[in-house]
């Protein structure tokens, strides 16, 4: 059916349709504003409804009263007429009783009445039983017969008036029937409006919790559902309630809401995955470098710590193979240290003159090598080059900034490693030249001035075996010349335990054997005084103190003709190790050369000067001499070392 022409009452309900449905559609408050009017416009017409049939009902039950006592009146008003012909009242009486009947007629309840229906059936019936009254009963009532009761015409004229009254007793029957069925008839319509009321005032209710119900509740469960998945964590959840009203505009907006979070927590699992892939290479980074650096400081030049070293390199950065090369000390062809990739094709070709490998070469390039691409890497410190890593990788493949930033440091700590293994090695080389020096003073001054003694002893010897009295000159050079052996072999073993001397356990342990045995082998008491107030001494000063010591005490037995010695190691407020050795003794002289020469007062000298301090020889107060050295215990401070092989000589 075309639209355009609808009948009117069809195009109305249309457009109010529509208009409804626009209305539900878009606001669930203004329907529920709606219904609540609705609900307060039922209540305010029922009660007016319920006030208006109040007021026209009231009066009536007066009314009907009042009607109901015009019967009893019109009833007494006859029987007092009849009561009269028989002489049992007067006039008065009567009168009287139709006075009462007019004033019940003119009743202010019964006019009200009439004035709210005028033109209804109670007014006309009460107009009709008035004039009946006013024509017929009244004038009957009020009018006396000629004769007395007894008289037949008497008889029968209140036989007739008794049947006028009996008939306008009906009428007035009648009138109030009327009043009564007027009454509840607008009580019947009053329950039935107000029954319509109360079913309307329901169906609205009804309706408006079908649609809170629908799009409320439903909604606000469905939002708070989909609130809870995604507090656990699932953000793919969306309200199925959406539109134009409100509820559906927070659907809408909940929507989006969950989608950026969605979007945002995507982000954040990226970005976490990020970070723990970063923290991840940065542990694997650390630990690689952990490892590296512990190999390296326990075993430098240890060709084992560079494989092990090289292999963690190639699973870490996913390498192919690797390869060191270190440039020769002193010329020379150059030298593979590790390698997991063979020996180097350019190095077998250029006879290990590999012009990559030198400090000339460009450090962190690449360069094909086969089916492979070879990255250069200096092995380097802060002062010089010393060779180059090769790390092969797959065709293409070039390393990430932190896999060349862990490269770098490998690489720089392998520069040092190397740097520290070749200054330890001079360093033990210096060493080892200046203690053979010390040797060879102290062989000097005690062995070969002994040795030169006996040698002009023995030229003696020949020259007064050569002369006339042989005996007598040989028997004093004899006994001087085995006298100049014993002190030889004296210093001889001496020296030898000098050597042989050991930095092994507790440094006061070794100090306190140290003057035991000296007092054993002297005889005499050797007094021990150790208090370094928590100073520590690292092994190259101990073993310097320690043959100071040493020095010291066999001077003091072999020329100081002392009877007790004593030894102190104390340290200063200002940190400052102090060393005495002072004995009671015939005391030396300082300003002699020769003394200090055969004392070895020099080679003491030279061992405070390697500690960094100093030596001084004192005169004893009371006599004897005192040997006191001063230093300061700082590692900075020695310049010399004792290497381990001429401890353990």
């Amino acid at each position: 059916m075309n639209p355009a022409v609808a009948p009117p009452g069809r195009g109305l309900r249309g457009l109010v349709l529509r208009m409804w449905r626009m209305i539900v559609g878009r606001a669930v408050l203004l329907l529920l504003l709606l219904a609540f009017s609705a609900v307060a416009v039922i209540g305010a017409v029922g009660i007016g409804v319920s006030v208006v049939v109040v007021e026209s009902v009231q009066g009536s039950a007066s009314a009907v009263n009042v009607a109901g006592s015009l019967r009893r009146l019109v009833h007494r008003a006859g029987g007092l007429a009849v009561a009269r012909g028989m002489g049992a009242t007067d006039e008065e009486a009567v009168r009287d009783a139709v006075a009462q009947f007019d004033a019940a007629l003119d009743s202010p309840v019964i006019a009200s009445v009439l004035e709210r229906q005028p033109s209804g059936v109670f007014a006309s019936i009460f107009r009709g039983v008035e004039a009946g009254w006013m024509a017929r009963i009244r004038p009957l009532l009020l009018q006396a017969p000629a004769a007395r009761a007894e008289d037949p015409l008497a008889k029968e004229h209140y036989r007739a008036l008794l049947a006028d009254v009996d008939a306008f007793a009906e009428e007035v029957n009648t009138l109030v029937a009327v009043l009564e069925h007027e009454a509840e008839s607008r009580i019947g319509h009053l329950r039935a409006m107000l029954g319509a009321a109360l079913a309307l005032l329901v169906f609205v209710i009804a309706a408006a919790l079908v649609v809170l119900r629908r799009r409320v509740l439903a909604p606000l469960t469905d939002l708070r559902s989909c609130a809870a998945r995604i507090a656990q964590g699932d953000f793919d959840a969306r309200s199925r309630h959406t539109g134009r009203d409100e509820l559906g505009r927070v659907g809408d907006a909940f929507n989006a809401m969950a989608g950026e979070l969605s979007v945002a927590y995507r982000e954040l699992e990226a970005r976490v995955e990020k970070k723990t892939a970063d923290l991840t290479r940065s542990n694997r980074a650390l630990e690689l470098l952990y490892y590296v650096i512990a190999r390296l400081y326990h075993a430098p030049a240890s060709s084992e710590t560079y494989s092990e070293t090289l292999q963690d390199l190639e699973q870490t950065l996913g390498l192919r193979g690797s390869f060191i090369c270190i440039e020769p000390k002193h010329g020379g062809p150059a030298a593979a240290i590790a390698s997991t990739m063979g020996e180097c094709a350019e190095r077998q070709a250029g006879g290990g003159n590999c012009a990559r490998c030198s400090g000339r070469a460009a450090p962190w390039s690449y360069h094909r090598e086969g089916d492979v691409d070879v990255l250069m890497v200096p092995l380097r410190d802060a002062e010089r080059h010393y060779g180059m890593l090769r790390l092969a990788l797959p065709p293409g493949q070039r390393l990430e900034e932190w896999e060349c930033d862990l490269l770098e440091a490998v690489s720089r700590h392998m520069g040092i490693a190397l740097g520290i293994s070749r200054q330890s090695e001079r360093d033990r080389l210096l060493a080892l030249q200046e203690e053979r020096s010390i040797i060879a003073r102290e062989l000097h001054d005690s062995l070969a001035q002994s040795l030169s003694f006996m040698k002009i002893q023995v030229s003696l010897l020949s020259s007064a075996l050569a002369g006339p009295q042989p005996r007598e000159g040989a028997a004093t050079i004899l006994a001087d010349l085995r006298e100049g052996i014993n002190v030889a072999y004296r210093q001889l073993r001496e020296l030898l335990a000098t050597f042989r001397l050991r930095i092994e356990g507790d440094f006061a342990r070794l100090l306190g054997n140290t003057v035991s045995e000296f007092a054993s082998r002297s005889g005499l008491p050797i007094a021990l005084d150790l208090d370094l107030a928590g100073e520590h001494l690292n092994p190259n000063q101990e073993i310097h103190v320690l043959h100071i010591v040493r020095e010291a005490l066999s001077n003091a037995v072999r020329h100081a003709q002392a009877t007790s010695i004593r030894v102190a190691l104390t340290s200063a407020p200002d940190d400052e190790i102090i060393v005495v050795v002072e004995d009671d003794g015939c005391g030396v002289d300082a300003d002699s050369r020769v003394a200090a020469q055969h004392f070895g007062l020099t080679i003491m000298a030279e061992r405070a000067r390697g500690l960094g301090g100093s030596l001084e020889v004192q005169v004893r107060p009371g006599g004897g001499t005192r040997i006191v050295v001063r230093f300061t215990p700082d590692p900075a401070q020695i310049r010399t070392r004792i290497p381990t092989a001429v401890e353990g000589q």
